[in-house]
């Protein structure tokens, strides 16, 4: 709990520093309409679901033995762990392979070639999202200068990220090379105390099966439209948690600013650099998107509070449930097979 509690009070420190009237936030927090809210959460769960479904259909083509209902749990537990370590952006998809791995559904280089090309299309998405927001945002005339230099500038830094990502992943002879150096050079820095044969040998064939997937992809691109259509889906129930928690505090916006805000939130999250951009940097970084937009600075914090409920709060212990799901029933059917075999020894 030490990172979101330390973020959530550093976003109401940056609310109190611009003077907004933190208690009055609670108060229209208040009046908020239930109903609305409710469906909020509902489109937040259907976020997920379609998210995995995404992420599914990569898996199903590469033949990686995963039920959904088990995807569906793994995606919250990367979820949960996201939250908890301050490496949002690749933290999730390390255990994601690291379930995967340790529950032998399908080979290293593999589940590695599936979290790679669902991030790659889910930056492609961030972008699109970003561009029509800002269209429909210009076409109503209320574009400011320094919101349409940060889109661009956002838009331009993930497609150079997408391009080069792309071409990392069908260059094996790159990748092969990398290995060798890293290899060599800690061999040579160990002064040959680390044997590295069997490491290098083991990251070759975790490279092979990496790069012959994402050949497979190349050759056969419907399981990514699939999941291209999957993740718009993902896209839409998104947009439409703050588009509803606005609604229910009497207060509708565009969906040009929802678009807007929650694309350039998404996409610096989807960067693959490990920025802890999970709690109290999104809160400050929406206030003050939502407040850029014309929104006043009460409405802006309240349905950024609303929102992260949703999109934060409510997954963490959705996420935590699913850990320990996880991890604790393979314990308990281990402790009933070894209370079963104690019975049946047992003298009568």
């Amino acid at each position: 709990m030490l990172f979101p509690l330390l973020g959530l009070v550093g976003f109401f420190l940056y609310i109190y520093l611009f003077k907004v009237d933190i208690l009055g936030i609670f108060a229209t927090a208040q009046s908020a309409n239930p109903l609305l809210f409710f469906l909020a959460v509902a489109c937040g769960l259907l976020e997920i679901l379609f998210f995995t479904i995404s992420w599914y259909a990569l898996t199903n083509h590469l033949n990686i033995k995963m039920t959904l209902k088990k995807a569906y749990l793994y995606v919250w537990y990367g979820i949960y762990v996201d939250i908890i370590v301050p490496a949002e952006s690749i933290s999730g998809e390390i255990t994601r392979a690291y379930l995967l791995t340790r529950d032998q559904c399908g080979s290293f280089g593999k589940v590695i070639a599936s979290l790679f090309t669902h991030r790659l299309l889910g930056m492609t998405m961030n972008v699109i999202i970003l561009i029509a927001g800002v269209v429909w945002l210009s076409l109503e005339g209320q574009v400011s200068p320094i919101v349409l230099n940060l889109i661009i500038f956002i838009s331009a830094s993930i497609t150079a990220i997408t391009i080069v990502m792309t071409l990392l992943s069908f260059k094996k002879n790159w990748t092969l090379k990398i290995i060798d150096w890293t290899t060599n050079l800690t061999t040579k820095l160990s002064r040959g105390k680390w044997k590295m044969g069997k490491l290098k040998d083991q990251a070759v064939e975790i490279t092979t099966h990496f790069h012959d997937s994402m050949i497979e992809f190349r050759h056969n691109p419907k399981p990514l439209t699939t999941s291209l259509f999957y993740l718009a889906i993902t896209w839409f129930f998104s947009v439409s948690v703050p588009y509803l928690i606005f609604q229910s505090l009497g207060h509708p916006v565009s969906w040009s600013i929802i678009l807007i805000t929650s694309a350039i939130v998404l996409a610096v999250k989807s960067i693959p650099v490990g920025i802890p951009f999970e709690v109290g940097i999104p809160e400050a970084a929406m206030t003050t998107l939502y407040f850029s937009m014309g929104i006043p600075a009460a409405i802006s914090a309240t349905a950024t509070i609303l929102t992260r409920i949703i999109t934060l709060w409510f997954r963490f212990f959705i996420g935590f449930g699913a850990q320990q799901w996880l991890e604790l029933k393979p314990v308990i059917a281990q402790t009933a097979d070894t209370e079963k075999t104690k019975s049946i020894w047992s003298p009568k």
